[in-house]
């Protein structure tokens, strides 16, 4: 089977084009770093007719997504670069509705991420024996977020776990940690569910912006600085949140 490997800011995927979901494909297999191709997830890209496409994320513990922000940038530019569909809008259909692409003259990519939607609000979460105020937001998969003073002192492999499993989420959840480097500018880190610490989340972005919003910490665009790099975000007030950020194919080749 054909598969192509992407990355966006650090956070991979296996591509695979399949007229049919998952068929011989084994998620945890093909992402195991050290015995299959590596990476934080498989994600089948299903032709629908036109420009409309079904976008499949599989967690690299073998759970299913119901949607990845890095993923839609990496699966717009394989449709592209592959051949899969003309010109530079995709409309991907996940588990959680459908998501707008468009490349960028300049290679990078812009996905109209939808509303944010109802959660749990404002909770209180413990891990390690500390208690954290966290900002719930879901951005079509559940994420916690929290601010904190010094991003360099969070023991994100230590409680990332733990948070992603309070009993407060039934279904698991990502976890955000943020720092407010300006009124334009955030570092965050996170936990993503299903795959632990990975270096770039487009959702835990989007979500992490509407909580700062929330709080009045930013306006209505900010730099979410992650360990792979940055994404833009923009959000007007009540509207849809914007991602914009870069995707590129490391190799790709045959299992």
């Amino acid at each position: 089977m054909n598969f192509s490997k992407w990355s966006g800011l650090g956070n991979d995927f296996i591509l695979v084009a399949a007229a049919s979901d998952a068929v011989g494909i084994d998620a945890v297999k093909w992402c195991d770093r050290r015995r299959g191709i590596g990476a934080d997830g498989v994600v089948i890209v299903t032709p629908l007719g036109g420009r409309d496409f079904r976008m499949r994320i599989i967690n690299s513990d073998g759970s299913e997504a119901a949607m990845c922000g890095n993923a839609s940038r990496c699966v717009a530019k394989f449709i592209a670069g592959h051949g899969l569909g003309a010109g530079r809008h995709f409309d991907l259909h996940t588990l959680s509705g459908i998501v707008r692409t468009e490349i960028n003259s300049d290679g990078t990519v812009t996905v109209d991420m939808g509303a944010p939607r109802p959660f749990l609000g404002e909770i209180v979460l413990s891990a390690a024996g500390r208690n954290f105020t966290a900002e719930t937001v879901s951005m079509g998969n559940p994420h916690a977020v929290i601010f904190v003073e010094d991003i360099a002192a969070v023991e994100l492999e230590n409680w990332g776990p733990v948070l992603e499993h309070d009993p407060q989420f039934p279904d698991r959840c990502n976890i955000e940690f943020a720092q407010v480097l300006s009124p334009g500018r955030i570092r965050m880190r996170v936990w993503e569910r299903g795959c632990g610490v990975t270096a770039a989340c487009g959702t835990g972005s989007c979500a992490t912006l509407t909580a700062a919003q929330r709080r009045g910490l930013v306006a209505a665009e900010a730099e979410i600085v992650l360990d792979g790099g940055s994404l833009f975000i923009r959000r007007e007030e009540g509207g849809h949140v914007w991602m914009t950020g870069p995707a590129e194919e490391i190799f790709h080749g045959e299992i």
